[in-house]
């Protein structure tokens, strides 16, 4: 009897067994995509940049995408011209020495302030991440504008792989990055806000090291260590806010970013 075809991102795990990690990785920067403004066909740009610049997209891929370009495409930009600071965020500007503005906007994009520390803002955000000013930011956008992150990150994954995968016909996993401090290292890192297509987690627990010992607390944040990898070609001011990561054996599943949210009574910073 003829097989029926695997719909875009439906690997047979023994095709990609995550736990097996591979002897190389190859990792593609994107280039051509054009300014993106709100409304732009994003996953429709990616492709044509693909095609006409390469790499061109294969089976197992795993497409990392700025989140900065997806915020532009679905319109989460905010003009601070436009902004009616509240007493609280005059407030905080006057203890902060920032724009209430800006900070008006953090707090409409926040849950709850976490601390606030030399003019840094850690808040939690509504879709959950804790981070530095809910990912309200200036930089790559126009003077006087700020960016916001996307609604709902995991979602724009998700159509992003729906979009790409019905396009191409290729098995994909997606990720939607985005840069984030740590709070006992220094220096800035990307992580995964936004996941589709595959588990973002690679859990160990219960598996036997090399000597025998039964492994009890490794869970490793694979999605978070494509998004840093990612951004090491992607760069922040070469204007190449996409990659692609090859050759990753990735685990299909409904996986989502927020699995990585580690839960507030596990969290020692919060």
């Amino acid at each position: 009897m003829p097989q029926t075809p695997q719909s875009p991102n439906k690997l047979a795990p023994d095709k990609l067994a995550a736990d097996k990690p591979p002897d190389k990785l190859e990792i593609f920067a994107i280039s051509g995509l054009p300014e993106v403004a709100s409304g732009d066909p994003l996953a429709a740009l990616l492709s044509q940049a693909m095609e006409q610049n390469g790499p061109k997209l294969q089976d197992g891929d795993v497409l990392v995408v700025a989140q900065k370009v997806v915020s532009k495409a679905e319109g989460r930009m905010v003009e601070l011209s436009g902004v009616e600071p509240s007493p609280n965020a005059l407030s905080l500007a006057e203890k902060l020495g920032k724009d209430a503005r800006h900070l008006e906007v953090i707090l409409r994009e926040s849950k709850r302030i976490v601390r606030m520390n030399a003019g840094v803002v850690i808040v939690e955000t509504h879709q959950g991440l804790v981070c530095a000013n809910a990912g309200v930011d200036t930089s790559n956008v126009p003077e006087g504008w700020v960016s916001l992150l996307p609604a709902d990150p995991d979602a724009s994954a998700r159509r992003l792989l729906e979009e790409l995968g019905s396009a191409t016909g290729k098995r994909l996993a997606v990720i939607i990055s985005d840069t984030f401090g740590r709070p006992w290292r220094e220096g800035l890192t990307n992580v995964a806000i936004g996941v589709a297509g595959f588990l973002p987690l690679l859990d160990y627990r219960g598996k036997q090291d090399r000597q025998g010992h039964s492994l009890e607390a490794t869970v490793i944040a694979t999605a978070d260590e494509l998004a840093a990898a990612a951004e090491l070609v992607m760069g922040k001011t070469a204007g190449r806010p996409a990659a692609l990561v090859r050759n990753f054996p990735w685990t299909p599943g409904p996986g989502k970013a927020a699995d990585l949210i580690r839960p507030k009574e596990k969290d020692l910073f919060r």
